[in-house]
């Protein structure tokens, strides 16, 4: 299996490029489903509580956006539950999907996590803040405490094989990521 990792800035359309990509002939794991699913489980759910001291479990995320806001620091606390899961099911994922020539990995923080030894290639996709800030479907408060986590774009770059800018229509990321896909097909 060609192991080809995305990542990028915040809103930049990680998932959109990982769907265009994937075409529904290649098997997709997105870090971002994995964490939403994450939020469902008991296991999880009884670390975030005793973590954070949270008396039940009721708005369980809401409670650690609001958590994140006050406190920076309960972020990388957060992280350190959070990335050793995804971390497993990641491998899993790699081992169930071994027999397809190509898998797509979805993961903001790969570079941060220094996953770069799992992947074939990797393929960065970035674009403008403004344009980012538009997409992102929660607080802009919310939206600057993550954006702030993520290395700077530019260091991103230079470890990424490829790069994407995401600024313009769909039609123009569709033409981009056709040229790049048929490098690996």
């Amino acid at each position: 299996m060609i192991k080809i990792g995305i990542t990028g800035s915040l809103a930049s359309g990680k998932s959109t490029v990982a769907k265009l990509i994937s075409r529904n002939r290649y098997p997709i794991f997105s870090a971002d489903q994995i964490v939403k699913d994450l939020y469902k489980k008991r296991n999880f759910i009884n670390k975030v509580k005793k973590k954070f001291n949270f008396k039940n479990n009721k708005n369980l995320k809401k409670k650690v956006k609001n958590l994140i806001k006050k406190d920076k620091r309960a972020l990388k606390e957060l992280e350190l539950i959070i990335h050793p899961l995804v971390r497993r099911e990641m491998k899993a994922f790699m081992k169930k999907k071994r027999n397809f020539k190509i898998g797509i990995f979805e993961i903001p923080l790969l570079i941060e996590s220094k996953l770069m030894k799992f992947f074939d290639s990797i393929i960065f996709v970035g674009a403008k803040r403004n344009i980012r800030l538009r997409r992102y479907k929660g607080s802009r408060e919310i939206f600057t405490t993550l954006d702030k986590r993520q290395i700077i774009s530019s260091k991103k770059i230079k470890i990424s094989d490829h790069v994407i800018y995401n600024n313009k229509s769909i039609k123009s990321l569709k033409k981009n990521v056709k040229f790049l896909i048929k490098k690996y097909e």
